[in-house]
């Protein structure tokens, strides 16, 4: 008698643990039905645009010192202007009244931190904006790691420079094909 018992439990046991299966894979189930986060599209105006103007916004008054030792004040606007032309996707215009967008690049080295603890955290800062109606469209943020030296510098930036242009391409629309 004691067995029947015994396997009357187990019976019951194992009934409970099919139908919380069967909750579970429910649940599960439903989790599914769920729509996807919805991506949300990007400004046209970007992906269709040929000309562009590259504006000089210049920086904060401690970029300023950044750039003075390390030799050219216009660093930013240089060195984005280089990779945009090296990257040969916008016809680069000289006024913004022939251009389609206006890309602002600046850069700023703020102070962040709390109490004894504060640090520099520089980054580079891309604003593209629509040419006629001068409304901004979108805005890049790249940090730029610090450094003591100008070589490291040098490569800290050009790292920056390249990561922005990066991120101007993943909303350009431009995708990127693996060479064989």
């Amino acid at each position: 008698m004691f067995h029947r018992n015994t396997q009357g439990v187990l019976r019951a046991t194992f009934a409970v643990m099919v139908a919380m299966c069967g909750m579970a894979v429910n649940a599960g189930t439903q989790n599914v039905d769920k729509p996807a986060a919805a991506t949300a599209p990007m400004p046209t105006a970007i992906q269709m645009a040929k000309r562009v103007f590259l504006g000089n916004a210049g920086g904060d008054g401690m970029s300023i010192s950044i750039f003075r030792r390390s030799g050219d004040v216009n660093q930013p606007y240089n060195w984005f202007y280089l990779a945009m032309k090296n990257w040969g996707r916008y016809e680069l215009v000289g006024s913004p009244a022939d251009a389609d967008l206006v890309f602002e690049i600046s850069f700023a080295a703020p102070l962040v931190g709390a109490d004894k603890l504060s640090t520099f955290a520089p980054y580079l800062r891309l604003e593209i904006l629509d040419a006629k109606t001068h409304f901004l469209l979108w805005t890049i943020i790249e940090p730029v790691d610090g450094a003591y030296r100008k070589a490291r510098w040098d490569s800290n930036f050009n790292t920056g420079v390249t990561n922005l242009v990066s991120g101007l391409k993943n909303i350009a629309g431009e995708t990127h094909v693996a060479s064989m």
